[in-house]
């Protein structure tokens, strides 16, 4: 087995496979690299997702994406990256680790939980899903909490407290509602989030609004216990009857695997790696970012729509280099 590459890619979500699609083109050596399922993070959407951007707007690689709806729904997402990946033979690890990456003899090592490979450039496309944001709050780690929310069934007749007011939060109540739960919300701000799609924004709204899903504005969860929870409330703490905690309080890049693998990061709170935007090459040399990754803690500045442009940008700054070299 060959271990040495041009590139070796870190991640097979649609960023990482778009830039496997354009090192194939430019005729470079590649290996797409991911530690768990194909488009990994999209597999664990939630089951009933509807992408707010158009079918169009997520294509990789010029390969037409035909959706059956105005918005693409998971599924149908998931049946077209993996045919991207099919029918374009990439060279995809799956379900392989990438431990480290150091420099050695000017090229860079791979380690992952398989083996070692070589590179002379690495892309990092490693978005951002899989490290939440906790709350840090006392009964966080009891089993009837989750960072993440799959489907409604699980939930029905259950007293059920969601955490957050954008797109995740407010599917996993409006879904759960529907099956049967109680709900109650604890938002931290004023409302319903800014971002959440223009069609369910009204449906969430007049469900609060006529009292079928109670929710707490200005509030945060303060404790939580076996069988109920406790809510700091303008209006003083309130304790309420609950079975299961889905908190929707966002993710997180994998800041300890930027900074070991050299990369400088932002001294604020936003936490921002060291990128050249024209090239998208990091602090270091030949190692590269694309996709959310790049945004740090916003984690709402890139997506697929606007960032595939990094794969073309990456290879051909490669391809540059090698002319040069």
């Amino acid at each position: 087995m060959d271990t040495t590459f041009d590139i070796v890619i870190i991640g097979a979500g649609p960023i990482g496979l778009a830039c496997g699609l354009e090192a194939k083109k430019a005729g470079l050596s590649y290996l797409i690299i991911e530690k768990g399922a194909l488009v990994n993070s999209l597999y664990n959407y939630p089951s009933n997702m509807t992408f707010f951007s158009t079918s169009e707007r997520i294509e990789i690689g010029e390969v037409p994406f035909v959706s059956n709806n105005a918005k693409p729904t998971r599924p149908e997402a998931l049946e077209y990256y993996r045919r991207i990946a099919v029918s374009n033979h990439l060279h995809i690890h799956l379900q392989e680790e990438v431990k480290h990456v150091h420099a050695i003899n000017g090229k860079y090592e791979v380690m992952t939980s398989r083996q070692n490979y070589i590179a002379s450039h690495i892309i990092i496309a490693t978005g951002f899903y899989d490290i939440p944001n906790l709350m840090h709050v006392h009964g966080e780690n009891l089993p009837k909490v989750t960072h993440y929310y799959k489907e409604p069934h699980f939930y029905a007749m259950q007293k059920v407290v969601v955490v957050g007011a954008n797109n995740s939060a407010v599917d996993a109540a409006l879904e759960t509602w529907r099956k049967g739960a109680e709900v109650t919300m604890v938002i931290k701000g004023e409302g319903i989030g800014k971002r959440v799609k223009y069609w369910v924004k009204p449906d969430i709204e007049n469900r609060i609004k006529e009292g079928s899903i109670k929710a707490y504005t200005h509030s945060t969860l303060k404790d939580i216990r076996e069988k109920e929870v406790d809510i700091e409330t303008p209006d003083g703490m309130v304790t309420i009857p609950n079975d299961y905690v889905i908190a929707m309080t966002g993710y997180q890049p994998n800041f300890n695997f930027l900074r070991e693998a050299g990369i400088s990061l932002s001294n604020d709170e936003k936490l921002y790696p060291n990128y050249i935007p024209e090239t998208m090459e990091s602090n270091m040399k030949n190692i590269y970012l694309a996709g959310v990754v790049c945004g740090g803690m916003d984690t709402h500045v890139w997506f697929i729509e606007n960032s595939r442009e990094h794969a073309e940008k990456i290879v051909k700054d490669i391809i540059k280099k090698k002319g040069t070299a």
